[in-house]
């Protein structure tokens, strides 16, 4: 599996997470972030889509919607 790093949260100290990825194979869009604690906003979430054990919502910010776009775009 070929990833290619498409980028990463500009405000983030020391270069660290979240970050955004494409997997050249398929297509499909990996997050790297942290995991959505708040109960909420899980039990909001979970009402519509039940959280699998092997699923984690993340958050990402919006100031990185640029990159989750341009992932988009290299995929479409």
């Amino acid at each position: 599996m070929a990833l290619k790093f498409v980028g990463i949260d500009p405000d983030t100290p020391n270069s660290g997470c979240p970050s955004v990825w494409v997997d050249e194979a398929t297509g499909d869009l990996i997050f790297q972030g942290s995991e959505e604690l708040d109960e909420a906003n899980r039990t909001l979430i979970a009402a519509r889509s039940p959280i699998l054990p092997n699923e984690r919502i993340i958050r990402i910010p919006n100031r990185m919607r640029h990159i989750v776009a341009q992932a988009l775009e290299n995929t479409a």
